[in-house]
């Protein structure tokens, strides 16, 4: 023993020591994390072979030790923090010798690598990361996240603490499409900062809002904090819910909770919405609310360019909102009154002929008792009524219709279906709120165009109604719709052009537009992070490169068709059968395979000329250098961080550290306690580091008990979130002092954040009191 500590506890100040060494010493922090896992192993095992170092453990051999588990006490609980007085022994760090150890630590890094970063099921959503770190960096260097503040700084600059606020709007921008805190606070730093200060603003409510706003890629989706958190608390969840059914003495997680133990990255993307819009929201309040009070530090902004045509409030409340709300509000009651509804004739050749109970009653009575204590009394009564309700069937069994009863569940379906489908009342109204739109936002334009797309959008409905059925085939739908589809499209193009003509909407729409696409189609289950991210670094590419052709004064058509080729190609598919090799592909089928492939050409050849483009304007080279460096620190990081974990555990402080946290009897406690820790550690980790090293570590004890996994999730990025914003050594500060002119002192960054460090505080209590803010997206969306 040295100084009266355990060989664990000496080893773990030993791999801390080495670890903040290593990232003090000026080298690279990805290779830092990896040689301090390397030296702290041969000086722990150099100190262990010299007798130095012993570690003190329960004697599971004890008679003491055999009474409580004879008692029902989980062996994973019995500690000798829980349990101070049961028999101890005085064993080596390392059992059978370091070698064995070091023979085990490179086993278990190749397994490891395997696993979790070459070949896995996790390299697909890592590979999410590096499209997303593309997506940001090329909308940052091709200027348009510049064009964002700007055109925000003139629409929200008249009002107090408008500049305030535009730099929390286009944060939160920045924040859903980079979803890096160090490239936001950099990027908002240099365009934003110094038109605040010459704006007579403060200092303090410039910095404070700056690094702030920053920080909001740590939360708001698709944050790559919470892609790579997502990775590891689903497999962490899984292994620590198994863990815990089975020292409940039932036979695994599904038992025992009733529900699979799975939480995805998607889902978590989901339960990331509202508390980034809440942080967002009080952000925007805060800088309101000091505006009003002082408004000599954060005066308003008048004299900026306008955004477009001006009108009337009277005239921008009906064609803004009024009109909005009733097209949409109209078309969600034709759906609930059975007017717009599914058409869809699939039916499913099997049939369910049986229920399953809701929980299984078939159970050791150990799991029993765990079960009602988790599940209460009244539902597992329910769950054993159920199981007597269906004693001598095969619960879950499965019938196949023959033809007759095919044909019966058909003629329902088209007795039963909606006159108006429901993909056609939803394309119809997104024309038409570009109808409405662009009639509010040009009122002394002509209107014969837009009429003419408004007669198409009525055609089309009545068509629908009149001519078309469920048993309708797609091509014959096509025919029917073509004139009143023509009509509508030829008013929205005239429509486009007035809605180019608003700096507003022809600035902040496109980038908005693949934001909601790329977040959409993984909300909404289309798809998973990584073809999502696909999606969005395209999208970047295409959208940068049009502006840069519009810069230069040439035209963009070529990236408009490819866009709309993409848009033409995903409609085809969801309404024809593409599988054309497939017997009995019809003539409507190969028409439409065609016209695809065709459409994926274009779109192919659009990506490849916007590529060019941006290659031309030198915007490529760099972004793809960029890109580059991030994801590459991020998997160098990965790799060294799993050899320092190899270390930890080696000598038994993994097993240590998580005794201690399940020494505790009350959960919150424990997850009080890593919070604090994690908080701290913020301070002197950046957020792949505490990821990578303390959440695995950690994770097992927290992810283990009762908790929701999103919840958890959620407050841990919040918290680093806070961590990050909190003088004196939060990173968001750093980055912002390297970019501020010398007239801006680290007083005043620190004095600045200080009230948004207490808003971060108000938000984690308003997380922890009231978790369904949380939980309500991902349960009203589902997986």
């Amino acid at each position: 023993m040295i100084f009266g500590l355990d060989g664990v506890e000496i080893g773990l100040i030993i791999v801390l020591l080495c670890l903040f060494g290593g990232i003090l010493s000026g080298f690279p922090v990805a290779f830092a994390i990896g040689g301090a896992g390397v030296i702290s192993f041969f000086i722990i095992a150099a100190l262990d072979n010299a007798g130095i170092l012993t570690h003190s453990a329960v004697d599971r051999g004890s008679d003491a030790y055999r009474a409580l588990v004879a008692d029902g006490v989980a062996p994973i609980d019995i500690s000798r923090f829980r349990y101070p007085d049961l028999p101890q022994i005085t064993q080596p760090l390392f059992e059978g010798g370091w070698q064995d150890a070091m023979n085990r630590n490179l086993s278990f890094i190749t397994n490891r690598m395997n696993e979790r970063v070459f070949a896995g099921q996790s390299i697909e959503t890592l590979l999410a990361v590096l499209m997303f770190v593309m997506m940001g960096i090329v909308l940052e260097r091709s200027k348009i996240a510049n064009d964002l503040l700007t055109t925000m700084a003139r629409v929200f600059g008249p009002l107090p603490g408008g500049l305030a606020v535009s730099v929390v709007i286009v944060g939160a921008f920045l924040a859903a499409s980079t979803g890096i805190v160090g490239a936001t606070v950099v990027t908002m730093g240099l365009l934003s900062l110094p038109t605040m200060l010459r704006a007579g603003y403060s200092p303090q409510i410039a910095t404070g809002v700056i690094a702030a706003s920053g920080t909001l890629g740590q939360i708001i989706p698709p944050s790559i904090v919470i892609v790579l958190l997502g990775t590891l608390a689903g497999d962490l969840y899984a292994t620590a819910q198994e863990t815990r059914a089975q020292a409940a003495g039932c036979t695994d997680a599904l038992t025992y909770l009733g529900e699979a133990a799975v939480v995805s990255v998607g889902t978590l993307f989901q339960a990331a919405i509202l508390p980034g819009v809440l942080l967002a929201f009080l952000y925007a309040a805060y800088a309101f609310v000091y505006a009003v009070l002082n408004p000599a530090k954060a005066p308003p902004v008048r004299g900026g360019a306008e955004t477009g045509e001006q009108t009337s409030g009277r005239h921008a409340l009906v064609w803004y909102l009024a009109i909005p709300v009733v097209l949409i509000g109209g078309t969600l009651a034709l759906g609930q009154a059975g007017v717009v509804g599914s058409q869809d004739l699939t039916v499913r050749s099997f049939s369910e002929v049986t229920a399953t109970p809701e929980l299984r009653t078939n159970v050791s009575e150990q799991c029993q008792v765990a079960m009602i204590e988790l599940h209460g009394q009244a539902r597992w009564d329910r769950a054993v009524a159920q199981t007597e309700a269906l004693a001598g069937t095969a619960t879950g069994e499965t019938h196949r219709l023959n033809a007759e009863e095919l044909d019966q569940a058909r003629a329902a379906k088209i007795a039963n279906a909606a006159p108006i489908g429901t993909g056609i009342a939803t394309g119809f109204l997104l024309l038409a709120l570009v109808l409405t739109t662009a009639r509010g936002t040009e009122p002394s334009a002509r209107m014969a165009p837009l009429l003419v797309g408004g007669l198409g959008i009525v055609l089309g409905l009545m068509a629908d109604i009149a001519l078309i059925g469920p048993q309708t085939s797609p091509g014959t739908t096509l025919l029917i719709l073509a004139l009143p589809l023509a009509l509508t499209l030829y008013g929205c193009r005239h429509a486009a052009a007035l809605l180019g003509r608003n700096e507003l909407i022809r600035v902040v729409v496109p980038p908005l537009v693949l934001i909601i696409a790329v977040l959409g189609s993984i909300l909404g289950g289309i798809t998973n992070p990584t073809p999502a991210a696909a999606l969005g670094a395209g999208g970047a590419i295409m959208l940068a490169a049009f502006r840069k052709l519009q810069e230069e004064g040439r035209s963009g058509s070529i990236i408009l068709y490819s866009a709309f080729a993409v848009l033409v190609m995903i409609l085809l598919g969801a309404n024809f059968d593409l599988r054309v090799t497939a017997e009995g592909t019809g003539f409507e089928n190969r028409v439409a395979w065609l016209a695809a492939y065709a459409c994926w050409y274009f779109a192919f050849f659009g990506v490849l000329y916007a590529c060019w483009v941006l290659f031309r304007t030198r915007v490529l080279t760099p972004a793809v250098r960029e890109t580059a460096k991030v994801t590459s620190m991020v998997f160098t990081i990965l790799i060294g961080s799993q050899l320092l974990n190899l270390v930890v555990i080696s000598f038994g402080g993994e097993e240590y550290i998580q005794d201690f946290l399940r020494s505790f009897d009350r959960e919150w406690v424990v997850f009080l306690i890593v919070m604090l820790v994690l908080f701290i550690l913020g301070f002197v980790l950046d957020f792949l580091e505490i990821i990578y090293i303390v959440i695995p570590i950690v994770g097992p004890v927290i992810y283990g008990g009762t908790m929701d996994p999103k919840w958890v999730t959620i407050m841990i990025a919040v918290n680093l979130q806070t961590s990050f914003l909190t003088p004196p050594f939060g990173f968001a500060l750093f980055y912002l002092r390297g970019v501020a002119p010398r007239e801006v002192t680290t007083g005043h960054i620190y004095r600045g954040v200080i009230p948004f460090v207490l808003i971060q505080v108000l938000g984690l209590a308003l997380l922890w009191f009231f978790p369904g803010v949380v939980t309500i997206v991902p349960d009203l969306i589902g997986n």
